[in-house]
């Protein structure tokens, strides 16, 4: 046994093994969810029949009128009294004939991502109005610039799987001219899996144009589309919302994926109690799946059930409880159940500065909606102030935590190799301890994940070291990034071509 321990000699050795990225990545992003169940199987089922019952007998009100005749085509009833009601045998054929799974393409096809099943991602969302400023770390308002940057940022990090943009450009006013300038910062800086919204339908059509630049010409976005559209179709408590069903319509004709995103608030427009919660949100989520099921039977959507809360002694949104944690742990768990490809929204801490708080939210609430098996996990990286703010250190630190997140997924691998019979042997009738066997190395670079943030170092070494907190190494790596990395993901003909025809606002 002695013969087969082996050794690796030198110390300058050894420290360039630390230095070294591992052979085989032990938390890459994909990993497997679904381990954490807050829901019963009878729970599944009361919760399911209860929204069966709402959409049955309430059903969804102010149905606009295309949608209305397209509805009915499709059996659903009009109750005579302004709402559309949807027999039981209506939502399970819409349910049975969704899109189990489905490709979200990125503009390289090494970064593309296949949504659906099991398997866990971490990305982006949301509107924020305001960027943590890195130089006085108080906020300002979110410009196009920002947007730019935190899009050239998350492209370095590897586990943001999509970007949809974290923050609105405040220096826009012309909503035409925001969309378009939207777009043109996600394709500009990164060829991850892309998605952005649309304020009016009118606006799809053009921004599409766009699209097939980058794509390489009229007609080739929609034959692999890199980038799907975020509509919130359903307006709580149960009813459509009719600019955002047009945008729907806009973008099925134009083969742009789509997240239909339900976002109500407890104990504001949706009841109080958990449980009543997760029946009428999960009702409305159904009731977009019905919609896209109307218009073109299993074209593809994720079903995207966020349960928000509010500080229900305030009224302010409060991203970062734990009822956030298992609302949206168990809306992941009623999605998977269902067989639908799931989105949830977490990591979207109420703290303002990269403190203690921040931290504890963003883990708790994240770890929880990836253990639950939440095939997209948006708004989870970078967001702070309840969803007001953006910030760069955030994307950084977030990164870290994600993969933290990817290796409790992975788990523990027990097989005869690892169980380490002839390691323990080894160790007990020569050295007395592990370090330095091959056993050990072996594991070292396929079992472990170190990182480059968090600080392991004894108290003495980090004080000498300058003493530094979380939120500096963040924004000294931050501003790394941004300082090096800028990508020309268009050609300059391509990037000419989309100047000369839309009002791009950045030189």
């Amino acid at each position: 046994m002695a013969g087969q321990r082996g050794k690796r000699g030198g110390r300058l050795e050894r420290l360039a093994q630390r230095a070294a990225k591992p052979a085989v990545d032990p938390c890459p992003p994909g990993q497997i969810g679904g381990t954490y169940k807050p829901l019963s199987d009878s729970d599944l089922r009361r919760i399911y029949d209860t929204a069966l019952d709402l959409l049955e007998k309430l059903g969804i009100g102010e149905v606009p009128d295309r949608l209305h005749a397209d509805l009915l085509a499709i059996g659903a009833i009009d109750n005579g009294k302004g709402r559309v009601l949807f027999p039981p045998a209506l939502v399970e054929e819409a349910i049975d004939q969704a899109a189990k799974t489905f490709t979200l393409h990125g503009r390289d096809s090494e970064r593309s991502i296949e949504v659906g099943g099991n398997k866990v991602y971490f990305g982006t969302g949301g509107a924020a109005v305001q960027t943590l400023d890195m130089d006085s770390g108080i906020y300002r308002p979110s410009t196009l610039e920002d947007l730019h940057d935190f899009t050239r940022l998350q492209d370095t990090l590897a586990n943001v799987s999509w970007f949809t943009r974290c923050c609105v450009a405040t220096d826009v006013p012309d909503n035409y001219d925001l969309d378009v300038n939207t777009v043109f910062a996600l394709l500009k800086n990164t060829t991850k899996p892309t998605a952005t919204s649309f304020t009016l339908a009118e606006y799809v059509a053009p921004i599409v144009e766009m699209l097939d630049i980058a794509a390489g010409g009229p007609g080739e976005f929609s034959k692999r589309p890199f980038m799907k559209a975020h509509i919130s179709p359903m307006i709580s408590p149960m009813r459509y919302g009719e600019d955002a069903v047009d945008v729907v319509y806009e973008c099925i004709k134009h083969n742009i994926p789509i997240s239909c995103i339900t976002a109500a608030q407890a104990g504001a427009t949706a009841p109080a109690t958990l449980a009543g919660f997760l029946a009428q949100s999960l009702a409305e989520t159904l009731g977009s799946l019905l919609m896209v099921h109307a218009i073109q039977p299993g074209y593809p959507m994720v079903f995207s059930n966020w349960p928000l809360v509010i500080d229900l002694r305030t009224g302010a949104f409060s991203g970062g409880s734990g009822e956030t944690a298992v609302l949206n742990a168990a809306s992941a768990q009623l999605s998977n159940w269902l067989g639908l490809p799931s989105g949830v929204a977490c990591s979207m801490t109420d703290a303002k500065a990269i403190d203690a708080q921040y931290g504890m939210e963003k883990g708790i609430t994240s770890i929880a909606a990836a253990l639950a098996g939440g095939n997209l996990i948006y708004e989870s990286s970078g967001m702070t102030a309840s969803l007001l703010g953006a910030s760069f250190e955030g994307f950084v630190l977030d990164d870290e935590m994600h993969s933290n997140t990817y290796r409790a997924l992975r788990g523990i691998e027990v097989t005869d190799e690892n169980l380490g019979f002839e390691a323990i042997c080894n160790a007990v009738l020569e050295e007395g301890h592990f370090l330095g066997g091959q056993h050990t190395y072996a594991a070292m670079e396929r079992d472990y994940f170190y990182p480059t943030l968090a600080d392991r170092n004894e108290p003495r070494t980090w004080a000498e070291n300058g003493a530094q907190d979380a939120w500096g190494r963040a924004k000294t790596k931050a501003r790394e990034i941004l300082s090096s990395h800028n990508p020309a993901y268009l050609t300059p003909q391509q990037e000419q071509e989309i100047r000369s025809r839309f009002n791009i606002l950045v030189s």
